[in-house]
């Protein structure tokens, strides 16, 4: 038996750090640490509400429009306000626009690069991927950078600018457009699908939503080689490297819902666990006993949270807190998403090989083209001479809850607001789920689940089986600590 300690990590957004307990080359266990504390709840504190729309986009410059939409669900909660139509619709092609870029991000600059390691010098298919998908040098970097820089004018129209903008408000979007820009629009979205068609799936989009269960997708590729896309590129070295057997947690998955429509949301809020449950955002609540957090005695729902720092308590081994819907560990993220809302191939992914490392990918690139083609009518649906927000003032006192998707996965906030000021700021990040510690019953956190198992090569330091699983959740460190 030994004991070893992964990172920092490279290519992570924020501070990370992983303990591992090794006995025969396989990881029996884990704790996931979060070494930087930032402190965004205290700093909010007494601060006037609106002034939220400004500190929050700031806590992480990847997802900056998934916290300003947090934040402006949970003031318009406390305002009751309700939005225009252009308002709802240009909020979510701001957010889709965010998601879309990271979800890119994720594949070709965060995930892939590991497959180029020498440690997988020896494998056929080794040179092939390594000059492809290599960090800023292979192949991919050039057309992937370009098509990203492109699609992200859609933030400059709709936005102003990313990231930090304050064009998200309670009550819309401040940001008005005109009739030439909505087709600009239309124009930046035709494009970024051509990319998809040609470069990342290569074939076209219509055939890859139609694909329905394992066995399709399975047909889809023996009818393609290896080199055809890059996500047949991903198929194939899955198959080589067994990656639906690495990375499995406890298959439960939460999703709030997410990209507002007239008749509900794109993607459906709920839990799946072995089935549909019930969700219920009460049932969310915070456990510090193994936080460096001064302690209370219970879990607390995030409207009663208290965020102290106490780096000196007894069982605290991480910033990050453990949150828990009705005393479980859940999953988050885009195959979470993709299984709550109900998607057949995903569903039929998960109930053959549960949540797992080759999984949650597919969901991330199966969600690039489900939202890239919603964008397209939403696009469609502005009407630029009709309002984009509405004013309401704040109520002196009031608490609003504002519920989304992140990329990675949901991502809540919890205002309480007295004499006009903030009395009580709480963040969930969807990090915050997946890397939490242990509760109070002892109950390991998503990824230190899904690490136990891991093989660990001969003569690694870093062994590649941790890095593909802590990645395949593509953690934001700096949106879970504070």
């Amino acid at each position: 038996m030994s004991r070893r300690i992964v990172g920092p990590f490279n290519r992570v957004e924020g501070d990370l750090e992983v303990h591992l307990e090794i006995n025969d080359a396989v990881v029996q266990d884990a704790w996931v640490v979060s070494p930087l504390y930032r402190g965004f709840e205290q700093i909010l504190h007494g601060k006037k509400p609106a002034d939220a729309l400004v500190y929050t986009p700031r806590i992480c410059g990847i997802c900056s429009v998934s916290q300003s939409v947090a934040t402006a669900a949970a003031l318009a909660d406390a305002q009751a306000i309700e939005m225009p139509r252009n308002g709802r619709i240009a909020l979510n092609l701001i957010l889709a626009s965010e998601n879309i870029a990271d979800h890119l991000t994720h594949f070709y600059l965060f995930f892939m690069p590991d497959f180029g390691r020498d440690i997988y010098r020896g494998e056929p298919w080794h040179e092939e991927i390594a000059g492809r998908f290599r960090a800023l040098t292979g192949t991919a970097a050039k057309p992937v950078l370009t098509a990203r820089a492109d699609w992200l004018h859609l933030m400059g129209i709709l936005a102003g600018k990313w990231p930090h903008s304050l064009a998200i408000q309670p009550g819309g979007t401040s940001r008005a457009i005109e009739a030439q820009e909505q087709a600009r629009i239309l124009s930046i979205i035709f494009a970024f699908r051509k990319f998809l068609e040609e470069v990342l799936f290569g074939d076209f989009l219509d055939n890859i939503l139609a694909i329905g269960s394992a066995r399709e997708l399975d047909k889809w590729l023996d009818e393609r080689a290896p080199a055809h896309s890059d996500f047949t590129r991903f198929l194939h070295v899955s198959r080589q490297l067994d990656l639906e057997k690495l990375g499995r947690a406890n298959d439960a998955f939460m999703s709030y819902g997410v990209y507002l429509g007239t008749e509900g949301n794109l993607f459906r809020r709920g839990v799946w666990h072995n089935g549909e449950q019930p969700f219920g955002a009460q049932s969310i609540a915070e456990d510090l006993s193994h936080s460096w957090m001064e302690q209370g005695n219970t879990p607390r729902h995030p409207y009663e949270g208290v965020t102290v720092p106490d780096p000196d308590t007894k069982d605290g081994y991480t910033w990050c807190k453990a949150p828990r819907l009705d005393g479980s560990v859940v999953e988050v993220g885009a195959l979470a998403r993709q299984v709550v809302d109900g998607h057949p191939l995903i569903r039929d992914l998960v109930q053959q090989t549960g949540g797992n490392v080759r999984n949650r990918v597919i969901a991330r690139l199966f969600e690039i083209a489900r939202v890239v083609d919603a964008m397209g009518q939403w696009a469609r649906m502005m009407r630029p001479r009709e309002a984009f927000c509405q004013q309401v003032p704040m109520p002196d006192e009031a608490q609003g809850c504002g519920l989304t998707e992140a990329a990675r996965g949901s991502l809540g906030h919890w205002v309480r607001i007295k004499n006009g000021r903030i009395l009580n700021y709480q963040i969930i990040a969807p990090t915050t789920w997946n890397f939490s510690p242990r509760d109070m019953q002892g109950v390991p956190g998503a990824l230190e689940q899904a690490l136990i198992g891991a093989p660990v090569r001969a003569g690694e330091k870093d062994p590649v089986a941790v890095q593909h699983i802590v990645r395949s959740f593509d953690p934001c460190m700096v949106c879970t600590v504070h």
